[in-house]
């Protein structure tokens, strides 16, 4: 299934003896595209500490009653890793982080989640990778302690710019459900049509400018001005899907 990111904000975080907090962000991997943490304000129960809380404790998610459950308990919540979420989360942050929870790495091998493409702790019973080797994995990085994740919240409104020209602004991104990837970012075209929206997939983004609130596409504004426009209010279907990779003439990533 897929949604938008904003569905996630303001969901109550349910752990096995009682609630933790709520979504108030969420931080996504910009190199394989997923999201890897949600940003759970914990309120006056945990001195208003924000706390990271990874697809891979997910044990469901029930937008109709607002909820996120995960197989966590407040304890584990409250012994976790602090982060301060006014600063890039760090690659050594992470290896604290995977080390406190027993979870493997997802940089830790060529799938989406390291050894597998969904969120789950591989049955082999796999054990989080040490520091020294969690650090060999961060060398690949040309700065070790430069994070590769970003603030979903941070980028919304960036201007997005075509190939040849800016070309309206980013809006929101598009989730699978299943695998916590992310497929699409959803684009407002304004400055072209009163309240148009297209949705253009997150690989075709060659670069994110931090200075310039400015994230780069691989396509040409026509292309975008003529693709299939997309509706929030009806949820994206492998037909849609099929439609848009044809207009932009690419393949379509389940292929």
């Amino acid at each position: 299934m897929l949604h938008r990111l904003d569905k996630l904000i303001g969901l109550s975080v349910i752990a096995s003896d009682g609630e933790v907090g709520t979504v108030g962000d969420l931080y996504f991997d910009d190199q394989r595209w997923a999201v890897r943490y949600l940003t759970v304000e914990t309120g006056s129960w945990l001195d208003s500490r924000k706390v990271l809380i990874s697809p891979l404790a997910i044990d469901s998610v029930d937008y109709g009653k607002s909820t996120i459950g995960v197989r966590l308990s407040r304890q584990q919540v409250r012994g976790s890793p602090d982060i301060d979420t006014r600063k890039p989360v760090s690659r050594q942050h992470e290896i604290s982080y995977f080390n406190y929870y027993g979870y493997p790495d997802y940089l830790s091998g060529p799938l989406l989640w390291g050894l597998t493409p969904y969120p789950v702790i591989p049955a082999n019973g796999s054990l989080p990778l040490t520091s020294e080797a969690l650090a060999e994995v961060a060398s690949a990085y040309d700065n070790q302690d430069a994070s590769h994740l970003r603030s979903a919240g941070d980028i919304r409104n960036w201007r997005l710019q075509a190939s040849d020209e800016a070309f309206g602004h980013l809006e929101d991104f598009i989730l699978d459900s299943g695998s916590w990837a992310l497929r699409y970012m959803v684009v407002e075209t304004s400055n072209f049509w009163i309240g148009k929206h297209v949705v253009i997939p997150v690989q075709w983004i060659t670069r994110l400018d931090q200075d310039e609130g400015q994230a780069f596409v691989d396509v040409l504004s026509t292309q975008i001005r003529n693709a299939p426009e997309y509706d929030a209010n009806i949820e994206l279907s492998r037909d849609y899907e099929t439609q848009l990779f044809g207009h932009y003439q690419r393949q379509g990533y389940w292929y």
